[in-house]
């Protein structure tokens, strides 16, 4: 049982579709009673934090659906919007996990980072709908920037923040489409599309095609 931290961009199709099962798995083990796996560090870390597994979930379903998936099981959970503080694994790590799982296996959308420098620009829109000041230092090592990147996307995006990273994002589509929306939900989704039909592959391997999509669509 598993539900990763890092952006289910990373995930391959297997294991995308896997999460999204163990979401459902573990909401049924809290919200029914149910025995199997009552007891795993997965269980144990989203059972008092439902709102954010409910998020996880709406994430990796915004994942699914800009590959094309169909779905039909949505969740809900009340309560405030508390992440969990520990991990499994440290983000860094989870990393590693999936190098080594995916070697001779098909990739996620988002190639696995091999350095600070690519981790920082697959997260670079996301990063600008939170904190525009935001700037990735040199000194700081993969190890940290990962966590931070976690840390980060847990962090709601208001909507003035989100329409600027947008409008970011809109340069790279620019030339295939004449107006830009001024809604958010709207924007995101002509994004979605022409990242696809024109194989933009700067917003391909963006986290923020999903991330984003998920807070705006909530």
């Amino acid at each position: 049982m598993r539900v990763w931290d890092v952006n289910p961009g990373y995930l391959n199709r297997q294991s995308l579709l896997g999460e999204h099962r163990e979401i459902h798995a573990i909401f049924a083990i809290v919200t029914h009673g149910k025995k199997g796996y009552a007891h795993h560090p997965e269980t144990l870390r989203w059972k008092e934090r439902l709102a954010a597994l409910k998020q996880r979930h709406d994430l990796v379903v915004s994942e699914m659906r800009l590959r094309g998936y169909q779905h039909h099981s949505p969740v809900t959970a009340p309560g405030s919007l508390v992440w969990p503080a520990e991990l499994v694994d440290p983000p860094a790590n989870q990393f590693a996990i999936l190098e080594e799982k995916y070697r001779d296996r098909e990739p996620g959308r988002i190639p696995l980072p091999q350095s600070a420098q690519q981790l920082w620009a697959q997260h670079e829109h996301s990063f600008l709908a939170r904190d525009p000041a935001y700037r990735h230092r040199d000194t700081l090592s993969f190890e940290q920037l990962a966590l931070e990147c976690v840390e980060m996307l847990r962090t709601r995006p208001s909507e003035e923040l989100v329409m600027d990273a947008l409008g970011r994002m809109w340069e790279c589509v620019s030339q295939f489409a004449k107006n830009i929306p001024d809604d958010p939900v709207a924007l995101i989704e002509i994004l979605r599309d022409l990242s696809f039909r024109h194989h933009a592959v700067y917003l391909l391997e963006s986290t923020a095609l999903s991330d984003l999509h998920a807070w705006v669509s909530a």
